[in-house]
């Protein structure tokens, strides 16, 4: 078994923002292998129970705001009896280009609270993160506001194929183990 778990934030206000992109990747895989999200019993989270080649997969939406993430991620990880190295973390990342991915096996928050909460409730960074990039803001727009806003008109139009090869490398994850993963989805396209 293992366990994806998309980070964003609960609420309509912040549903299609650039933070909540891991929320709309783990939605995408569930429609994709016919998953439906419910209330996990005692966790703040919606879960759904997928196969992804032969394997069962937890796909998870923290219902925490994104700061509290870890709170989540762990009590998934202890109702499910896995260990950090079966997580995958799907998030926001400000320093990679619109749509370009990167699968990290560790390494720091890199400023992303989400990713911060989860590392200080495992006492580790040893989990796998999948970073989706949104590029930076432009001039004169606070960092905050530029990820709880929605991508433009131009990044919609690649933002479904760019969905689409995260899934894939999520897939690939699971199917194929990191290092894998790692050789064919962080290659620079173009």
């Amino acid at each position: 078994m293992r366990l994806i778990v998309g980070l964003g934030n609960p609420g309509r206000t912040y549903v299609d923002s650039r933070h909540n992109i891991g929320f709309s990747l783990v939605k995408y895989l569930a429609r994709s292998h016919k998953g439906f999200f419910k209330k996990e019993g005692g966790i703040a989270a919606l879960a759904a129970r997928v196969k992804i080649g032969r394997e069962t997969v937890v796909l998870a939406m923290p219902l925490t705001f994104m700061n509290l993430s870890g709170i989540a991620v762990e009590a998934l990880l202890k109702k499910y009896r896995l260990a950090a190295g079966k997580l995958l973390v799907l998030c926001d990342d400000m320093d990679l280009e619109p749509g370009r991915i990167k699968l990290r096996a560790s390494g720091s928050s890199g400023g992303h609270r989400g990713l911060a909460s989860i590392m200080a409730n495992l006492a580790g960074r040893n989990f796998d993160r999948l970073r989706f990039g949104i590029g930076r803001p432009p001039r004169g727009v606070e960092p905050a506001d530029y990820v709880l806003g929605v991508f433009t008109k131009k990044e919609k139009e690649m933002l479904g194929l760019a969905i689409e090869h995260a899934a894939a490398c999520c897939e690939s994850w699971v199917n194929n183990g990191r290092a894998e993963t790692m050789n064919a989805f962080n290659k620079r396209s173009g």
